[in-house]
């Protein structure tokens, strides 16, 4: 085992998530009827044995600091390491949210410097996937490499093609040797099917080197004011590790609508569930109740749910209640919400804690689900 730190950088708001993001970071949209997005990122951390994690806040932060609490849910609540929250520094000229990665890693200057392994794993945390890092780490070491990046041959499952969302992929060009030999970052039409997952490994040392001497020339984007010039130069030898398994990345409301409805097959939730553990915030509830009358088919229910009548393609998370008579298919039902007697629902999404009084309708398209804000009475 590797002595190796993680440092989780926590993206700005996601404005193409509207209302699942207006009050709380990506990293903390509730997944799968009882996870977070954050929590497969900080498990695949820890089942990679890494037990010094930071985490590199933006506004909104305040569910991020409630859900993870003080990392006991992830056997990261030791007395030497464990996991550091690590909110923005308020200035009049900083709101809450970091430029870049770079200006995020100068901040936590402080944090690197506290820590004593000698290698770090910067990741994202807008994305989804069940693996381990010791493969790349091994890799890493095995190559002598300065910079291992973790990437994924594209398919169209993995973006999103619309003039409406905000690009943010950086794509590499990764010979036969392993050596990336270029890259692209947010091009329009990509050359190259590698993208990048966003995750790399480093030296701490060598990363608080290239991030004091970017923001010294006030250089703000990691992927192409740090790793381009060096790819370019190949004065660092920065190398690739392809990923092969499930990977999404949460980007826009359809993207997580389809998530969601994803983990309905049965492959897809025993590659993410099976081979390794996904740890998060436990919360002690009954099991879910079905009275008489109700109908459940192909729908993934939470513990704490009533169900009173028909579900179908759902994905329910804790402590929803669906009423006698309903009829919601192809929803995504946030925790604690309630769905009243004779409401007819198909595509929505229901935040949190959201009433739809009895006898409404709600029928949204699959391509544009209907998305209800949190604590909102229709």
């Amino acid at each position: 085992m590797y002595d190796v730190m993680g440092i989780v950088y926590t993206s700005k708001d996601n404005l193409n998530l509207r209302e699942l993001t207006t009050n709380r970071a990506v990293a903390a949209l509730p997944v799968a009827g009882r996870y977070r997005i954050i929590d497969f990122t900080l498990s695949n951390l820890v089942n990679s044995g890494v037990r010094n994690v930071g985490v590199i806040a933006q506004k909104n932060y305040h569910s991020l600091m409630d859900h993870l609490g003080s990392g006991k849910d992830w056997d990261l609540h030791t007395r030497n390491n464990g996991l550091f929250i690590l909110p923005p520094f308020l200035t009049r000229e900083n709101g809450g949210e970091y430029s870049g990665l770079i200006e995020a890693l100068r901040a936590n200057f402080d944090y690197l410097r506290r820590s004593r392994q000698p290698y770090v794993i910067v990741t994202n945390s807008d994305y989804v996937c069940n693996t381990s890092f010791e493969p790349m780490i091994e890799a890493h070491m095995k190559n002598g490499a300065d910079i291992t990046m973790m990437y994924i041959k594209v398919r169209p499952e993995h973006l999103e093609f619309s003039s409406s969302v905000t690009s943010n992929h950086t794509y590499l060009d990764v010979a036969g040797d392993g050596i990336v030999k270029d890259i692209e970052v947010n091009p329009n039409a990509a050359n190259f099917r590698n993208l990048s997952m966003n995750v790399f490994i480093i030296k701490r040392t060598l990363l608080m080197h290239l991030v004091d001497q970017a923001a010294s020339r006030g250089a703000k984007d990691f992927d192409s004011e740090i790793l381009r010039p060096y790819i370019e130069s190949q004065a660092l030898k920065i190398m690739g590790f392809e990923f092969t398994g499930y990977f999404r990345r949460i980007e826009t409301i359809k993207g997580y609508f389809k998530f969601n409805l994803d983990l309905l097959d049965a492959d897809v939730r025993q590659e993410l569930f099976a081979t390794r553990p996904v740890y998060t915030k436990t919360r002690d509830d009954a099991p879910a109740l079905y009275r008489t009358g109700a109908s459940v088919k192909n729908s993934l229910v939470a513990d704490g749910c009533v169900i009173e009548g028909s579900v179908e393609n759902c994905v329910l998370f804790r402590g929803v209640h669906v009423g006698r008579g309903a009829k919601i298919k192809d929803c995504i039902v946030m925790q604690d919400s309630y769905v009243e007697d004779e409401v007819e629902m198909e595509n929505v999404i229901l935040d949190k804690e959201v009433t739809v009084r009895a006898h409404g309708r709600l029928i949204g398209q699959r391509q544009y689900p209907i998305v209800i804000g949190k604590n909102v009475t229709l």
